[in-house]
């Protein structure tokens, strides 16, 4: 076996909407070899893995896999299975995978499979490879290309999903958002998340959210200050004070006489805190012990009673838990050793927070308190004898949880929501000790001793007892109240041409109507029309950069199809799904060969859009039409055609509430259902060159019909278009036209065929004009031989000189491949060749062509440095001015 490739889709792709890993393996002989043909494999392959006995397969029940071995199924399949039940074995359950032949690759398969760690996923799908070779007889044990997956095959993947997952206070939170819709994104390594999009986004940290009062998190972690601001509201408080010495320690205990409690000034998670200190030793010993933790220490009354949290979010209780310190209970059999021992065995027990409860560590607390009870570790205790091992009652040093919120006397649900507010925190955890909170503190005594920020959820969502409570979905509905918006509208953009002048036309409409937009293209990411990043940034790491910026309340994304194929799309779903045509580009790259599936993977953007949104497809393009079938949200097609040639379906449309926008009487008219509504002449808008650029009439149709379902209104649509010009400023490197007092350039990135023949009648409609046409023309080395004549020979029909060039990286082909086959195109043509010329810089490709020109010429240059060209355009220009100026002056003296 041997993996080819392989590709991690984190957004909806061509096979799924669920974010999967897929491979690419090649099976070799082993293609000739399903699972009933090799003995012993599948009772090996369950005894090392006996839960795949409960996947359904096809079979869509327990036990279909097991039929799928006993009768016969293939490798690629078992790997897939294989994968998922390792991720879900390790503690990151995923049930989602497939397994499809790669056409016109036998014995190849792609391998798809769910995950939820990405690293987790890789790992899991280099050890499913391992694990089913180790099965197989030796001829086809070996496993080439696994380092495709990752590096080291040997982790353990149970810690690894372990180390990557968050805590269950993050994860709880981040559960109620997906439940609602809301996008979650992992920010660092520890609990930083991001929820929602662009300006309507909110960040959280365990239970510190972006909307947390920084005074009030100061307010709850000083201690003695919390206190003083509860006393001054009339709720009741432990007496104490702030000490920096054991003596005075001392000496504060004496005042308040009786049992204290010695507690670090600004600790957390019960560290450092000692109960019941009776005595000046005992008092020393505490303080010693809460110094370990801060320089200052409260010594303060010990209030008797049961240790409750009564968690507040947004100014009520939503819920409230008995914590009990952790203890052991002897059987007169067992030391205490052993009983602890056995209390940690316990499933739901482990490090830290990483599940409902935390294992007990033995300390010198703990062996302090065995003291106090006259045990040690080795001792056995009475059967029925319960032997404390915490004071403190906290989840994190071992305690366990009983839920009590439906026992809250009222007047404690008042006085813990006023606690909070005088605090100053959304949401807080208040300590309350008291004898029962079902009666009011006010006649059972006790009070509240701490006040929390960033309390934890662990002891409310799993309970070691009683009904777990959902106290996530207030921290989301106080980050997002009921009828607020967490996602920014987002527009994808695809097709062969046109993307990236669509995307400036709609963003320039949304600016227009007040919005700060961010703007994917194949030049940049834009922000508030600023570039952020000069790159092709038609991918989905660029989207998703422009969704992570607070500043952006809508984007426009031109999605490429490499990056459909790299990694799927950057985001569940669109409002606004654009596909505005299907050529011939970048066919035989990434398994793409033929126009149809060329338009499967354009058809993804479309797929997922929102039931409430939009999908807008050239009804021009029959394989853009046909995507009608499959496109989700409200239709609208767009058609340069009158409406006698309208396809049936554009009717149809209409009569289901559907939008057509349509060039009629040279004008843009958008059909809403039975409502005509007239946008603008197509003359009136500058990027059409007078009307004369057809295409950018069709991507005027495209931008003015996704800013319409966005709710913008007709006259700012209309205004914005009346003054989009195909501008290097606006628009770089699409149909830049200059008028030098010499000749006129066009700076255009046609760089395939449909894009040429695009320009092309553009340059037909300016041949009167113009003397002579002069082309600088090229294509990326990676497309087919045939795509690279075909440029050649359309370049031929358009221009009465021609320059060809190559990119700098040659995308593959040796210096001077490129130039040659497009030589061969126009020269078969019927172009005569001494008017073709080879230059493979694109420099002095340019240059060639600029000195050439005469007066009244039109040199049209296709650039791949697109900034570069344009400044050498613009240097020429000047220098002709100059010297012209020069001449003149010369001539005068």
């Amino acid at each position: 076996m041997r993996v080819l490739d392989r590709s991690v889709y984190r957004g909806p792709h061509l096979y799924s909407a669920t974010p999967m890993i897929r491979f690419a393996l090649d099976l070799g002989a082993l293609d000739e070899r399903p699972t009933s043909t090799l003995p012993g494999f599948a009772d090996a392959l369950l005894e090392r893995l006996p839960g795949l006995e409960l996947h359904g397969c096809s079979r869509g029940r327990p036990g279909g896999l097991v039929e799928r071995l006993r009768e016969g199924t293939w490798i690629g399949h078992v790997v897939e299975h294989v994968a998922l039940e390792l991720q879900t074995s390790a503690g990151s359950p995923v049930t989602r995978g497939k397994t499809r032949s790669v056409k016109g690759s036998p014995g190849v398969y792609n391998v798809l499979y769910a995950y939820t760690v990405e690293a987790a996923g890789l790992l899991a799908g280099r050890q499913a490879l391992d694990l089913v070779a180790s099965l197989l007889p030796q001829e086809f044990a070996q496993v080439e290309g696994l380092d495709l997956l990752t590096r080291d095959g040997d982790e353990d993947l149970a810690r690894l999903v372990q180390r990557a997952a968050l805590g269950p206070t993050t994860q709880s939170i981040a559960d109620a958002a997906r439940r609602r819709g809301i996008p979650v994104e992992r920010l660092d390594e520890q609990s930083l998340l991001r929820l929602g999009w662009g300006s309507r986004q909110k960040l959280v940290r365990a239970s510190i959210t972006s909307e947390t009062s920084h005074l009030g998190v100061l307010n709850a972690g000083n201690k003695d200050l919390a206190k003083s601001l509860l006393a001054s509201a009339g709720i009741p408080v432990p007496r104490g004070t702030v000490v920096r010495t054991a003596d005075e320690a001392v000496t504060a205990a004496a005042r308040i006489r009786g049992p204290v409690v010695t507690k670090p000034l600004d600790g957390n998670h019960g560290r450092g805190v000692t109960l019941d200190l009776i005595g000046d030793e005992a008092v020393r010993r505490g303080f010693e012990e809460a110094a370990r933790h801060s320089r200052r220490v409260v010594v303060e009354e010990q209030f008797r009673g049961r240790d409750y949290r009564v968690l507040v979010i947004g100014g009520r209780v939503v819920a409230v838990a008995e914590r009990m310190p952790a203890q052991v209970v002897g059987d007169g059999v067992s030391t205490v050793q052993q009983l602890v021992d056995r209390l940690n065995a316990d499933p739901r027990r482990g490090a830290g927070h990483e599940k409902v409860l935390t294992r007990v560590v033995i300390d010198d607390h703990v062996r302090d308190l065995l003291a106090k009870q006259g045990l040690e570790l080795v001792d056995v205790p009475g059967a029925g004898h319960p032997v404390l091992l915490r004071d403190t009652a906290n989840l994190s040093t071992g305690g366990e949880a009983a839920d009590r919120t439906d026992q809250l006397h009222p007047d404690n649900r008042i006085l813990a929501e006023r606690a909070a507010k005088v605090i100053g925190l959304d949401i807080a955890g208040l300590d309350i000790v008291s004898p029962d909170l079902s009666e009011p503190l006010s006649t059972t005594g006790g009070g509240i001793i701490e006040v929390n920020a960033a309390p934890g959820f662990r002891m409310h969502v799993q309970p070691s007892e009683g009904q777990p409570r959902d106290v996530a979905g207030p921290v989301v509905d106080l980050l997002y109240p009921p009828g607020s918006r967490s996602l920014i509208p987002v527009t994808a953009v695809t097709g062969t041409n046109g993307k990236s002048t669509t995307v400036r036309m709609l963003g320039h409409i949304l600016a227009r109507a007040g919005l700060t937009v961010g703007m994917t293209t194949t030049s940049g990411i834009y922000v508030d029309d600023n570039l952020v990043k000069a790159a092709d940034a038609s991918g989905p790491r660029s989207a998703r950069l422009v969704l992570a910026d607070p500043t952006v309340d809508a984007a426009v994304l031109e999605t490429a199809r490499g990056g459909i194929l790299r990694e799927g799309l950057a985001f569940p779903a669109a409002d606004v799904g654009i596909v505005l045509n299907i050529s011939a580009d970048h066919l035989g790259l990434k398994g793409v060969e033929t126009l149809e599936e060329l338009a499967r993977v354009k058809q993804v953007v479309v797929q997922h859009v929102r039931r409430r949104g939009t999908s807008i497809l050239n009804a021009d393009d029959p394989l853009t039409l046909r995507m009608a079938r499959r496109a989700r949200g409200r239709l609208a097609f767009l058609t340069l055609r009158p409406r006698s040639e309208w396809p049936p379906l554009l009717e149809e449309n209409l009569r289901a509430g559907g939008l057509v926008a349509a060039l009629e009487d040279d004008a843009l008219v958008l059909f809403d259902g039975d409502e005509r509504i007239r946008l603008i002449d197509a003359v009136d808008i500058p990027a059409t060159l007078g009307g004369v650029a057809r295409f950018n009439i069709m991507n005027a149709l495209a931008a003015a019909t996704a800013a319409y379902v966005q709710r913008v209104g007709v006259p700012t649509i209309t205004d914005a278009l009346s003054d989009f010009e195909s501008t290097f400023e606006q628009n770089p490197g699409r149909l830049n036209l200059t008028r030098s007092p010499g000749f006129t350039t066009i700076l255009d990135y046609a760089h395939n065929p449909a894009a040429l023949r695009a320009i092309g009648t553009v340059v037909q409609r300016l041949r009167g004009r113009h003397e002579r046409t002069i082309g600088v023309v090229s294509i990326p080395g990676d497309r087919r031989d045939e795509d690279i004549r075909e440029m050649g020979q359309i370049a031929a029909g358009l221009f009465d000189e021609l320059i060809f060039r190559e990119r700098p990286d040659g995308r593959g082909r040796q210096a001077g491949g490129v130039v040659a086959l497009l030589s061969e195109g126009a020269v078969d043509a019927g172009m005569d060749p001494s008017s073709v010329r080879r230059i493979v810089d694109e420099g002095e490709a340019v240059d060639a062509a600029l000195r050439s020109a005469g007066p009244r010429d039109l040199v049209v240059v296709m650039p791949t440095d697109v900034d570069g060209v344009w400044r050498r355009i613009q240097e020429f220009r000047g220098s002709f001015v100059e010297d012209r100026a020069k001449k003149q002056g010369a001539l005068h003296a």
